[in-house]
């Protein structure tokens, strides 16, 4: 588990190589079965998580049972709720794997620490929270002002990987759409594409 971490942020961050250490040995590892709770709402966030193997899904459940689907990470991406982890207020949301899972995590007090020692960590930190809002209000601009069709094809563009390996009732929950609706899109969209190869082959 740890190899790949330090792979991928040797890639991403100026770290040396004795900086990439100190941040794998504070980390802890932790396996998660499919469906199997990282984090329960009402608990506080205290961890940053980060995928080695997996995916994770954090979601928030509404007095009429219906899930909302907040975000996914998979293989190298990162997971918390910002909201929780900053104000240590208990959080609003669930974090689940959807397959088995393998993270590593830090603690709100192990991470500032790294962040003292190793400047070009808050660093790439600083770049992931700006990308994090940018994305934030993206997706606030595609849900006032997107068609159902264009929200779909959004998040197919945008998250390929993701897309592949969830239900289609959870794509529907993250674009605020009726299942019923997400599935005569992707009817349509099938259609006109088996109307376009069939023309072609003519």
């Amino acid at each position: 588990m740890i190899d790949n971490f330090e792979r991928f942020i040797t890639s991403e961050t100026a770290c040396t190589k004795d900086e990439v250490k100190l941040i794998c040995s504070l980390a802890t590892e932790k396996k998660l079965r499919r469906r199997q709770l990282l984090m329960h709402e009402g608990e506080v966030c205290r961890f940053k998580a980060f995928v080695i193997k997996g995916l994770l899904r954090t979601y928030r459940t509404g007095d009429d049972g219906a899930e909302y689907n907040m975000r996914f990470a998979v293989e190298n991406g990162w997971m918390l709720d910002t909201e929780s982890y900053n104000s240590q207020l208990p959080s609003k949301y669930n974090i689940e794997a959807l397959e088995d899972t393998a993270v590593l995590l830090w603690s709100r007090e192990t991470m500032d620490k790294i962040f003292e020692a190793v400047p070009a960590f808050r660093s790439y930190s600083e770049k992931l929270k700006t990308s994090s809002h940018d994305a934030n209000l993206n997706r606030i601009l595609m849900n006032i002002s997107y068609t159902a069709e264009e929200k779909y094809q959004e998040f197919v563009t945008s998250f390929p990987d993701v897309f592949r390996r969830i239900p289609l009732h959870m794509v529907a929950s993250y674009l605020g759409v009726s299942r019923e609706t997400l599935s005569r899109i992707r009817h349509a969209q099938l259609k006109r594409q088996k109307e376009f190869n069939d023309n072609g082959q003519q």
